[in-house]
């Protein structure tokens, strides 16, 4: 028995040690253009010339980003198929959805997380409120009159609106779209009083003046837009919600094959190339520890499941 034993883990080490010798690839929940493909493949490309092996991207989209989750949920742990995982599938679909195909947290292994950016709060510029304090003073002041666009039911700035409806005492109808494009044209348009946009959409309608911010969702102001206060300076002390990206891999992936991925991945994170390109997508880089990722989920997923049941939001 002992024999067997020290066999089977003589095998494991040495395909850790081997690791890779042939094509890893990432499996990315998303459509093909976006911000969670823009990052999968910018890391891609600088990890694979460290590698000396190809890394794929399989967009495989579908059900709320849950297809492609659950495709590497299922996945041989070898360390050849992972997942661009991003805080919508993790964190939000747990809290959303009764009857998820896959556990966040017991069908991953952790890697590192790549990439974060806060939500930026953008109204109309002809909305006669020019602070976030002005802005809840006048929903106030016009109960059930604002409203606000999502990208969808159950969608991350749904939640993220619902947690900031809730600290702030609003009440304000809910229009979901198929697209943030969608929800910022009728911003734009004043078919719409609020969105919780990203980035890299809305950077450009603040700096036209179409749009104005009032806040970021982030604890910290962000670097991409240093100017709009935090909605914890702005009256809501503690309020904290980012979107990320992060490399996961199928649980019981071997530890020393997730430490190899997490030492390359972090490594080209810090290139500066690496850096200048996702700084042109508006996105901070993290590359934080396996252990540091996985208490992170855990959190974020307590965090969204109880505004999801204080709002009585469900996807079925």
């Amino acid at each position: 028995m002992a024999l067997a034993i020290a066999a089977t883990c003589s095998v494991g080490a040495s395909r850790a040690d081997d690791y890779p010798s042939r094509p890893i690839r990432i499996i990315v929940p998303y459509a093909p253009g976006g911000g969670a493909d823009t990052v999968a493949r910018i890391v891609a490309r600088r990890v694979s010339d460290t590698i000396g092996q190809p890394i794929v991207i399989e967009n495989r989209t579908g059900a709320g980003s849950i297809l492609g989750t659950d495709a590497v949920a299922k996945a041989e742990p070898d360390g050849y198929t992972l997942l661009l995982g991003q805080s919508g599938p993790i964190s939000i679909n747990p809290a959303v959805y009764k009857d998820l195909r896959y556990d966040p947290v017991k069908d991953f292994a952790p890697v590192t997380m790549t990439t974060a950016y806060p939500y930026i709060l953008v109204v109309n510029a002809k909305l006669p409120a020019r602070s976030l304090q002005e802005f809840v003073a006048l929903a106030k002041s016009q109960p059930g009159a604002m409203n606000y666009g999502t990208t969808g039911i159950g969608a991350a700035n749904h939640l993220v609106a619902e947690l900031f409806n809730g600290k702030a005492g609003l009440k304000m109808t809910h229009i979901p779209y198929r697209g943030t494009a969608l929800a910022v044209g009728d911003l734009m348009a004043g078919q719409v009083t609020m969105v919780f946009g990203d980035p890299i959409c809305v950077l450009p309608h603040m700096q036209s003046g179409s749009l104005r911010a009032l806040a970021v969702t982030s604890l910290q102001r962000s670097a991409v837009a240093p100017e709009v206060p935090t909605v914890a300076e702005s009256g809501f002390p503690g309020f904290d919600a980012l979107a990320w990206h992060g490399i996961l891999a199928p649980a019981k992936t071997p530890p020393a094959i997730v430490k190899k991925l997490h030492a390359e991945i972090v490594s080209a994170l810090k290139h500066p190339e690496t850096q200048a390109l996702l700084v042109k997508q508006a996105m901070q880089t993290v590359g934080n520890t396996p252990e540091e990722f996985a208490a992170f989920i855990g959190n974020d997923i307590a965090i969204w499941k109880a505004v999801a049941a204080e709002a009585d939001v469900s996807v079925k």
